[in-house]
C-alpha cells in the first residue's frame, strides 16, 4: 500500500523544471544515482597507461625547453652541453623516483604529497603542498594542451599561424571539461592506449634514429632556417657568472620533463591489491620509460641539430622523427603516426588534472580549507564545481600567456617541485618518527629528494622570475593565507554550532540568580520562553500574505500579528482599509509601525527585539516572498526579505522564515482568497475591557470622534511614572497603530514619550482619522492593564502635530 501511494505521488506530482536544468540535462545526460559511483581497480599494466600519460608525455617537450635556453647563448656549443644537462636531469629523476617509491609504499590512499604533508606536518603546513598541487594541476592543463597543439601544427603547418593554435588549445580544454562533466572516467583501455601508442612510436623513433646514426646516414638540419631561434657560433665561456645562470635556466627548463611523476602517488588507491607494491613497481617502470625517451630524444636532437622555432612548431621531437624516418612515403607515414601519438598522449595528459584537481580540492575542502561546494558531486557524479574552477583557471592562463609551451613552463615547475619537496621531507619525518626497518637509509633517500627538490624550486624562482615565475612566487603566500582565512571562518562557524561547546560557554557565562547556598536552580540567561509570537511582515495585501497568515496559524502560536512598517502613509492607509474590508482584522490584528528614518531592515530588527522583551516570548518572523520563474522577472524585484531574515535571525529568541509564493499559481492550484484559520482566544484585562453595554459594532469608521478633547488643562504625566487605576493625561508620539484583534473590531495605538510607552485602546473602531504613526497625541483616561502592559481604554484625545513629514509615494522604490 505504501509503495502504491508513493508511486501515485511520484506520477501525479509534476514540478516544472528550470530552463538551466533542462539545458544541463540535454548537455550532460540524465543524472546518475549514487549507487553507480564506484572506483575501478587497475592492474599494473592498465595503471601504467592511465596514470603515467602526464609524466611520459613531458618527454615530448623537455629536450626542446633545454635547447631554447642553451642555443640562444652558447650557439652551436649548446648541442654539446645538451647531453650533460640531460644526464643531470635524469639523476634528479632517479632521486625523485626513489623518494616516491617510499611515498606509495606507506600512503596507499589518494592524496599524494598533500596527505604526506598533512600526516607529518599538520594541516597548516600541508596547505603549502595543497597550493603547490592546485597550481600544478592548473598549469598542467595549459602546458599539455598547448604542447599537444604544437604537435598538430607540426604535422599541419598551415594551422600554426595567428591565433589558430590558441583557438585549438582552448577548444581542446573545453572538450576535456565537457567530457569530465559528463562523467567520463579516467580508467580502462581507452585512456591507456595513448600512453602505449606514444611509447611505441617514440621508442621506434629512437631505435631507427640510432640505427641510422650507426650506419652514418642520419641527416643533420641547418640551424639558420627562417623561423628558428637565433643560433650562432659563440665563444661564450661556460664558467662565467652569466653562463652559469643560463645553465641553471636550461636545467630548470629540463626539469619540466619530470612533471607528472607524482601522478601514481595521487592515484595509488586505484591499484589492485596490494596497492603499495603494485604502485611501487609501476612507478619504477614509468620512470625508466621516461628516462629512456628523454635520453634518446636528446641524443638524436644533438646528432641532427634539431633546432626549436620561435613559434613552437615544428617541434624538436617532430624534427627528430622526420630525420629518423626519412622522406620516403613510409617515412612520412611514420612521421604522421608519431605526431598523432604525441598529440594524443599530450591531450590525455591534459585530461589527468580534470580527475586529480577535483579530488584534491574535495580533500582540502573536507579539511575546511576550501569552500564546501567543492565536496559536492554533480549530476554525473563528478566533482563538477572543481572541474569548472580548473577549466576557468586554465583558460585564463592560456588567454593571458598564449598557447606557447616555453611561455607557460615558468609557471610550471615551481608547483611541481614544491610538491616533491613536501613529499620528501614529510617521508623523512615519517621515518624518523616510526623508525621501522632500515629507517636511516629511507630517511636519507627522502631527505635527499626533499633537499634536491627545494634547491630546484629556488633555482627556478630565481632564473625564471622575470619570465612569469614572479606570479607563482606571489600566488603561493597569497593562496596559503586565503586557505588559512577560510579555515578560521569554518572553525568559528563550527564552534558556534557545536552543542557541547555552546552549552559549556553558556554555563561559564551564566551568573547565579540566587544567593549561594540556596537550593533554587540557577536559570541561564538564554532560557526558553513559554510564549510564542508570530509576526507576519506585510507590505501589501495579496495571496502571498494570505499564504503566510495560513502558515502562521499552523505554527499554533500564542499570538499572531501582521505588521506593516510604514514608509508611505498612503500605502499604509490603503492596506488598513483592505485589511478591514476583507474581514482580516477580526482574526489577525494589523499593526502599522512608524519608520521615520526609512531604514526598513533596522525597523524590522527593532520590532522583533521589542516583541521578545515586551512579551517575554519566542518570536518567529514570517516574510512573504513572491517568487518568479524567469530571470528578467526576478530582476524587477529586490531581495529585501533575505536581508531582513539575515538581520532578525541574529537576535536571540528570534527565528526568521521566508514563505515563498509562486506568482504563476492559479486558482486551480489552490491559491484562493480564503481567510486564514487562526486561534481566536484572547485575554483582555478587566481594567481595559470594553465598557458594559457597548456594542462593538455600534460605531463605524466614519462616526464622529466624540472622544476628541480640545485643550485638556491638566499637565501631561511621564508615562514611566503611571500606575494602574490612576486618572492621567499623557502626551507622546504614536509609534504604531494596530487594527483589529481576535476579540473583534478594535484599534490599538502605542504612544511613547521620552520616558516610556502606553497603549490607547479604542473598542469598536477600526480607524480614526489622524491617529497615524508619527502623530503627536494628547490623551486622558484611567490607566488599566492589557496583556501585561499599561493601557487607556477609549481615552479622550487631542491631535497636536506630526513629528515626521508624511512619506512621498515616490520616495522609495519597494
Amino acid at each position: 500500500m505504501a509503495t502504491t501511494a508513493l508511486e501515485y505521488i511520484d506520477d501525479d506530482l509534476h514540478l516544472p523544471e528550470r530552463t538551466g536544468y533542462r539545458i544541463k540535462r540535454a548537455l550532460l545526460g540524465p543524472p546518475l544515482t549514487t549507487a553507480q559511483l564506484h572506483e575501478e581497480k587497475l592492474s599494473k599494466k592498465a595503471a601504467l597507461g592511465v596514470l603515467s600519460s602526464d609524466c611520459i608525455s613531458s618527454s615530448a617537450y623537455g629536450t626542446e625547453e633545454m635547447l631554447i635556453a642553451l642555443l640562444a647563448v652558447f650557439g652551436l656549443a649548446g648541442f654539446n652541453i645538451l647531453l650533460p644537462m640531460t644526464a643531470v636531469v635524469l639523476l634528479v629523476l632517479v632521486v625523485m623516483t626513489l623518494s616516491y617509491r617510499e611515498v606509495v609504499t606507506v600512503y596507499t590512499r589518494a592524496g599524494g604529497s598533500y596527505v604526506v604533508a598533512r600526516e607529518n606536518f599538520g594541516p597548516r603546513i600541508a596547505q603549502i603542498a595543497s597550493v603547490a598541487l592546485l597550481i600544478d594541476y592548473i598549469v598542467t592543463v595549459a602546458v599539455q594542451a598547448a604542447a599537444g597543439t604544437a604537435a598538430i601544427t607540426s604535422l599541419i603547418p598551415s594551422l600554426g599561424h595567428g591565433s589558430i593554435p590558441l583557438a585549438i588549445t582552448v577548444t581542446v580544454v573545453l572538450v576535456l571539461a565537457y567530457g569530465n562533466l559528463r562523467g567520463v572516467r579516467e580508467a580502462g583501455r581507452a585512456f591507456a592506449f595513448p600512453t602505449y601508442f606514444f611509447v611505441v612510436a617514440a621508442g621506434l623513433v629512437v631505435i631507427v634514429g640510432l640505427v641510422r646514426e650507426l650506419a652514418g646516414d642520419l641527416p643533420k638540419y641547418p640551424t639558420n632556417l627562417p623561423g628558428m631561434i637565433d643560433v650562432h657560433d659563440s665563444g661564450h665561456a661556460i664558467f662565467t657568472g652569466a653562463a652559469i645562470f643560463v645553465l641553471l635556466k636550461a636545467f630548470a627548463n629540463g626539469g619540466s620533463s619530470l612533471t607528472g611523476l607524482e601522478a601514481i602517488s595521487n592515484g595509488v588507491s586505484a591499484f589492485k591489491n596490494p596497492p603499495g607494491e603494485n604502485a611501487r613497481r609501476t612507478l619504477s617502470v614509468m620512470s625508466a620509460l621516461l628516462g629512456t625517451l628523454v635520453l634518446g630524444i636528446s641524443y638524436l636532437a644533438y646528432e641532427t641539430h634539431a633546432t626549436p622555432y620561435d613559434h613552437g612548431s615544428p617541434t624538436v621531437i617532430s624534427q627528430v622523427a622526420k630525420a629518423a624516418f626519412g622522406t620516403a612515403w613510409y617515412g612520412h607515414l611514420g612521421f604522421v603516426i608519431v605526431q598523432v601519438a604525441t598529440a594524443l598522449i599530450l591531450y590525455t595528459g591534459a585530461n589527468t588534472p580534470f580527475t586529480g584537481f577535483p579530488f584534491l580540492a574535495s580533500f582540502i575542502a573536507d579539511d575546511s580549507f576550501l569552500p564546501r561546494q567543492l565536496t559536492r558531486r554533480g549530476q554525473r557524479l563528478a566533482f563538477s564545481n572543481g572541474i569548472i574552477v580548473l577549466t576557468v583557471a586554465a583558460l585564463a592562463l592560456l588567454f593571458g600567456v598564449g598557447a606557447h609551451v616555453d611561455k607557460l613552463v615558468p609557471f610550471y615547475a615551481i608547483g611541481v617541485f614544491t610538491g616533491f619537496t613536501m613529499a620528501g621531507f614529510g617521508m623523512a619525518r615519517y621515518h624518523h618518527t616510526h623508525r621501522e626497518n632500515r629507517w636511516r637509509t629511507k630517511l636519507a633517500v627522502n631527505a635527499t629528494g626533499g633537499g634536491v627538490s627545494l634547491l630546484i624550486v629556488a633555482i627556478f624562482a630565481v632564473v625564471k622570475f622575470t619570465e612569469g615565475a614572479w606570479l607563482v612566487v606571489l600566488l603561493f603566500p597569497l593562496g596559503w593565507l586565503a586557505l588559512m582565512r577560510l579555515n578560521r571562518q569554518y572553525r568559528a562557524e563550527a564552534r558556534s554550532l557545536d552543542i557541547v561547546t555552546t552549552q559549556r560557554r553558556r554555563r561559564a557565562d551564566s551568573e547565579p540568580l540566587d544567593e549561594p547556598g540556596t537550593d533554587q536552580p540557577q536559570t541561564p540567561p538564554t532560557a526558553h520562553y513559554p510564549r510564542h509570537v508570530v509576526l507576519v511582515l506585510v507590505d501589501r495585501l495579496d495571496l502571498a500574505v494570505i499564504r503566510a497568515l495560513r502558515y502562521a496559524g499552523s505554527l499554533r502560536p500564542t499570538d499572531v500579528r501582521a505588521v506593516h512598517i510604514t514608509l508611505d502613509s498612503s500605502v499604509a492607509a490603503e492596506l488598513r482599509h483592505d485589511w478591514i474590508e476583507r474581514g482580516l482584522g477580526d482574526r489577525v490584528p494589523l499593526e502599522l509601525l512608524a519608520c521615520p528614518d526609512r531604514r526598513l531592515i533596522r525597523a524590522s530588527a527593532t520590532l522583533a527585539l521589542r516583541t521578545v522583551i515586551q512579551d517575554q516570548a519566542e518570536v518567529t518572523v514570517l516574510l512573504p516572498r513572491r517568487s518568479f520563474r524567469r530571470g528578467w522577472q526576478r530582476l524587477l524585484h529586490d531581495r529585501t526579505a533575505d536581508r531582513i531574515a539575515y538581520a532578525v535571525s541574529r537576535i536571540p529568541h528570534v527565528a526568521a522564515t521566508i514563505v515563498p509564493f509562486d506568482t504563476t499559481l492559479t486558482a486551480a492550484t489552490g491559491a484562493h482568497h480564503d481567510e486564514p484559520r487562526l486561534p481566536t482566544d484572547t485575554t483582555v484585562d478587566s481594567g481595559v475591557a470594553a465598557p458594559s453595554g457597548t456594542d462593538a459594532d455600534s460605531r463605524t469608521d466614519t462616526d464622529t470622534d466624540t472622544d476628541t478633547v480640545t485643550g485638556d488643562p491638566g499637565a501631561a504625566h511621564p508615562i514611566a511614572a503611571l500606575r494602574r487605576g490612576q486618572a492621567v493625561v499623557v502626551e507622546g508620539t504614536i509609534k504604531s497603530v494596530q487594527v483589529g484583534t481576535k476579540a473583534g473590531k478594535s484599534l490599538e495605538v502605542q504612544v511613547f514619550d521620552h520616558t516610556g510607552g502606553i497603549r490607547l485602546l479604542f473598542f469598536g473602531r477600526t480607524a480614526i482619522p489622524g491617529l497615524e504613526p508619527g502623530t503627536v497625541v494628547r490623551a486622558s483616561g484611567r490607566v488599566g492593564e492589557y496583556k501585561g502592559h499599561l493601557a487607556l481604554a477609549n481615552p479622550r484625545y487631542e491631535l497636536l502635530e506630526c513629528s515626521e513629514p508624511a512619506a512621498s509615494p515616490f520616495s522609495l522604490a519597494r
